[in-house]
């Protein structure tokens, strides 16, 4: 019997399946296809990303080097209202790379990590829980102390065990140029209802467009005309969901979530490469699968680290929607350099932000 069953091996999964592993703990890891594919997720992240990975990964994924950001209240050619800071703000990284490289410290570690292996069924009994899934060489059951949902936005564990689903399911969709661009700033564009569309120099790996809204917005055709703006060609186009809105509980007595299965994401942004991560480690670092009343403690850290977070960033994203006049004063009024972390909104009542600010 396994200590932990992980679904899923994307970030929040590989590092649970590594630093469980490297705690002494028998790990079994299994993800739906190949690790990595299919690109469903933008590869814009903070300069933190590198304390979650091994040597030699920022030579081997880094794509570009990022300032500073140009938010716009309408398309390509309206005003710009510039934010930066004199270091680096967040890097752009190759997103399937990324997923390997972490699937690989998992390997290294110790964890048992399958590719192709779809979970068809979760059981979870006073003891253990069994995971069934359909791999290469036919159905397997496999036993396990605890099992671990990392398995995305349509969480198959999260529905299993019966608990909640996220707040609400945006629709994302990405787009790749092959034009070369070195520029140090990303463009946001405030066009897409109660979300944004972006552009992501990757400096020769090409060009990332992007656009996401929720569901029931013409999601497809907001990004047509986004790409048309700027008037290039997309190559290759990709989409997913995104999960906003952490659920009141993301355990039960045998299983937990971690990263878009658990929506432990920005809701300003989307993003939860770090907050997926980031709740991994409190999981590994909390929970002991031979006591389950431990994965209270799990649900205790991670939302004292990132509650206040996720809260603020809800009020943040109300701004997407605010007229376009009162978006253009605010723009016009805060822009210029920073000092917030992209990651943390609480960021925005640091020192370093009052400094920048005074400057």
């Amino acid at each position: 019997m396994y200590d932990f069953v992980v679904v899923g091996a994307g970030p929040a999964g590989a590092r649970f399946a590594r630093r469980a592993s490297e705690a002494g703990y028998d790990v079994l890891a299994l993800e739906q296809g190949r690790v990595g594919e299919p690109l469903a997720c933008s590869g814009h992240v903070s300069t933190d990303i590198w304390e979650f990975t091994g040597d030699g990964a920022r030579d081997e994924l880094l794509q570009n080097e990022v300032f500073g950001a140009r938010f716009h209240v309408g398309g390509p050619h309206s005003n710009a209202h510039e934010f930066y800071k004199r270091e680096v703000v967040s890097n752009v990284i190759d997103r399937v790379g990324l997923d390997r490289h972490l699937a690989d410290l998992a390997r290294e570690a110790g964890a048992d990590l399958r590719e192709q292996h779809t979970v068809t069924g979760v059981e979870e009994h006073r003891d253990r829980v069994e995971v069934t899934a359909r791999g290469p060489d036919g159905v397997e059951t496999h036993e396990g102390k605890m099992v671990v949902g990392a398995d995305g936005p349509r969480s198959r564990v999260r529905q299993a065990l019966g608990l909640p689903e996220p707040g609400e399911l945006l629709h994302g969709v990405l787009g790749f140029s092959d034009e070369p661009d070195p520029q140090d700033f990303v463009d946001v564009h405030l066009t897409a209802p109660r979300f944004f569309a972006w552009r992501i120099p990757r400096d020769e790996s090409g060009v990332e467009y992007g656009l996401a809204c929720p569901p029931g917005e013409q999601v497809n055709e907001l990004f047509d005309e986004l790409v048309a703006g700027y008037d290039v060609d997309i190559v290759r186009r990709c989409s997913g969901l995104i999960p906003i809105g952490p659920p009141g509980v993301v355990t039960t007595r045998r299983g937990l979530l971690v990263g878009d299965a658990a929506a432990q994401t920005k809701p300003f942004t989307g993003g939860g490469i770090l907050y997926g991560m980031t709740c991994a480690d409190h999981a590994v670092r909390t929970v002991d699968p031979d006591d389950p009343r431990t994965l209270a403690d799990y649900e205790s850290a991670w939302r004292d680290d990132l509650a206040s977070e996720i809260r603020l960033g809800h009020w943040i994203r109300k701004a997407y929607s605010l007229p376009e006049p009162v978006q253009t004063l605010g723009l016009s009024t805060l822009s210029g350099e920073i000092g917030v972390h992209m990651d943390r909104p609480t960021s925005l009542f640091s020192t370093d932000q009052l400094k920048a600010f005074l400057r």
